[in-house]
């Protein structure tokens, strides 16, 4: 591959989270119940991931809009601090920063207030597009709440960085049985798709897990990794099936793991490993952050996140 500035271009959805833990009630009227943690951290399907990826050793680019705001303040801040890009960020007027508000419960659910704001005026111009695909991968995060960039204009982009050599990846969320219907055109250009299994469901229709693998690999996508939570992952490309056990661990929050299980599947990718050594590793970086509040917990580095892989593996 061409050499490139960047190893990761994460376009897509930024939010600022502002999370909570532990959350058994919400207090009636006016009055206060006292909680043991408060946090800010970057997230969304591509803010979340981006950070994750820089953690893991990635040279980064964050591709995404936000606000003029104090919440756009700290995730340019903290993108920054990580060592992350933030040349191609958008700050826009008028609209405010996308952030969620998380009640985590004692489980690790996580019921959320949500504020969708400049992620939706958010698109990607022809002078920026060259910067974009000055990536060897280009992680596409957050289709279904990217009103601006969903459907056609994501369809260009992950083409363009086809046709320019980009291994391609791709993230969705907030899905329903309609989804399906700006996922379809994507998925030819698609190189890795890693949903959920619920997300798989609401996009396929389909119930068994085999079969939503298949759904995807027929209409295009070239490896699909299915995350199922305390089922572990599936890890499906032409016939081959690689089944990824959980790891036994203690689950403080799960926000953010879907994010982390991309960013380590597609680090495993850029460092050569096969496909069920990224298995392992987006296993073990998705349980580094479920085991800490927001989406940036646990995660430290490359070789902190591989030593844990391989203690929980023995």
């Amino acid at each position: 591959m061409t050499e490139r500035t960047y190893d990761v271009s994460v376009v897509g959805l930024y939010i600022l989270d502002i999370l909570g833990r532990p959350v058994e009630r919400i207090p009636e009227r006016g009055n206060v119940e006292f909680i043991e943690e408060i946090r800010l951290t970057v997230a969304g399907t591509a803010g979340g991931t981006v950070i994750d990826f820089a953690k893991l050793g990635q040279k980064c680019l964050a591709v995404g809009a936000v606000g003029q705001d104090e919440k756009a303040d700290f995730v340019i801040m903290e993108m920054e601090k990580h060592g992350i890009d933030c040349a191609a960020m958008q700050r826009l007027s008028g609209v405010p920063t996308s952030a969620t508000i998380l009640n985590v419960r004692p489980n690790g659910d996580r019921p959320a207030l949500h504020v969708r704001g400049a992620s939706d005026h958010f698109d990607i111009d022809n002078a920026t597009l060259p910067q974009v695909l000055d990536a060897r991968f280009v992680h596409l995060g957050g289709t279904g709440l990217l009103q601006k960039l969903d459907g056609e204009p994501s369809r260009k982009l992950l083409a363009a960085a086809k046709e320019a050599g980009c291994t391609t990846s791709f993230d969705l969320i907030a899905t329903n049985p309609d989804t399906i219907n700006i996922v379809k055109p994507l998925m030819p250009h698609i190189d890795y798709f890693m949903p959920s299994i619920e997300e798989a469901r609401d996009l396929s229709g389909l119930h068994d897990t085999e079969d939503n693998a298949r759904f995807f690999l027929d209409h295009g996508v070239g490896c699909c990794a299915l995350t199922m939570g305390e089922e572990g992952s599936l890890i499906a490309t032409g016939d081959t099936r690689i089944q990824i056990k959980p790891y036994d661990i203690t689950v403080v929050d799960t926000t953010g793991c879907g994010d982390a299980y991309s960013a380590g599947f597609v680090t495993g990718v850029s460092l050569g490993y096969d496909l069920e050594e990224c298995g392992h590793l987006a296993t073990a970086s998705a349980s580094l952050v479920a085991s800490g509040l927001g989406s940036d917990a646990g995660i430290i580095s490359l070789d902190q996140t591989l030593d844990a892989m391989r203690s929980w593996r023995s």
